[in-house]
């Protein structure tokens, strides 16, 4: 089993992850415990946990609705009515089991809970495991804003058992597939080359060490958001603008499928820029289409982009702030960039469908 150690806890990886959970229990002996999971963790994952960790059996399961819409006040209001109805002390547990909605959302309640109580994350998504899982930040959404309430707020463990992916169709691991190669974009050429030249969308276990240990890098150096994990954003800003502008319509993007766009049209944005070469934007953009499938969003305007943009959290002073490559494997942040030049990536992205 792979133990790769951050900032305040450890990230259990392999078939032995749940050695670890059982451990973790018998050393810590909770007063009660909560397992926050949504209609899919339920019946495909929270029998393997229980059967695996049989000291989990007593658990008070919260079960939330699958999808986006869960990340809400009003979900949140629900868990600490649970909590509170059934006498949760600041030395209970709650356990996170499932994707990235499941793990901002969980651990946002716990934060926020009594002043905080302690939480696991044992994710079952791709995008769960190397990315909404790793780096202690929660988050849930407001006024159709894309993770605009959160907090800094680390695990006490995470625990990752890759065979939880065998539940996954196939949407769900393209999902997570985008935040690993964004990790390779921002951060390792060399990884960026191996996804090239996957072929499959069952990711080997290493790849999903590595992307987790590059986060980890950089999250150590800036835990609290500050300047160099601002990296990390990269097709972040973009893809959270449609992300919210689609949770309105009746076909809403998951996260990596807004990401996918983001990072197609902000690498545009960094070649425009002179940041990037052409041949590396059209290999970037050729090995998404290729891999990943990213969406026509035809029906996207200028206008309403630009309107969610305007929230997101690293602009200043009412200007547009990017985490831009550099060429691959490498990222600057806080890159001032006009509403000519969104204008311009737009249109791009619209011509590759035309």
């Amino acid at each position: 089993m792979a133990i790769i150690s951050s900032t305040s806890y450890s990230v259990h990886l392999g078939k032995s992850a749940f050695t670890a959970v059982n451990q973790y229990l018998r050393k810590q002996k909770p007063s009660s415990v909560f397992i926050l999971c949504d209609e899919n963790t339920l019946q495909d994952c929270l029998p393997i946990l229980i059967r695996a960790c049989p000291l989990l059996a007593e658990a008070e399961i919260i079960e939330i609705e699958a999808g986006e819409q869960s990340k809400s006040l009003d979900i949140s209001a629900l868990i600490w009515q649970t909590l509170i109805e059934n006498g949760a002390d600041r030395h209970s547990l709650l356990v996170n089991l499932g994707g990235g909605v499941v793990s901002d959302l969980g651990a946002f309640c716990a934060s926020i809970y009594k002043r905080g109580i302690p939480y696991i994350t044992i994710p079952t998504s791709l995008l769960a495991m190397v990315d909404a899982s790793v780096g202690s930040k929660t988050g849930i959404d407001f006024m159709e804003l894309k993770n605009i309430l959160g907090t800094f707020a680390p695990p006490k463990g995470v625990f990752i058992f890759p065979d939880f992916l065998q539940t996954l169709p196939d949407r769900e691991k393209k999902n997570g597939l985008a935040e690993v190669y964004k990790m390779a974009l921002v951060q390792s050429a060399s990884l960026w080359k191996q996804l090239r030249q996957l072929n499959t969308l069952n990711i080997p276990e290493p790849i999903i060490a590595k992307s987790i240990t590059l986060k980890n890098t950089v999250v150590k150096k800036d835990p609290f958001d500050q300047h160099l994990r601002q990296i990390l954003n990269f097709g972040h800003s973009i893809g959270h603008a449609i992300e919210s502008v689609y949770l309105r319509t009746q076909q809403p993007l998951l996260h990596g499928e807004a990401v996918v766009c983001g990072m197609i049209m902000e690498s545009h944005l960094a070649w425009q820029q002179k940041r990037l070469s052409k041949s590396q934007l059209d290999e970037i953009t050729q090995t998404i289409f290729t891999q990943l499938q990213p969406r026509d969003l035809s029906a996207l305007y200028l206008k309403e982009m630009l309107m969610a943009l305007g929230h997101d959290k690293k602009n200043t002073a009412r200007q547009f702030r990017f985490s831009l490559l550099e060429g691959i494997g490498k990222c600057g942040y806080q890159q001032k960039v006009s509403e000519k030049q969104i204008e311009k990536a737009l249109v791009y992205y619209h011509t590759l469908f035309a």
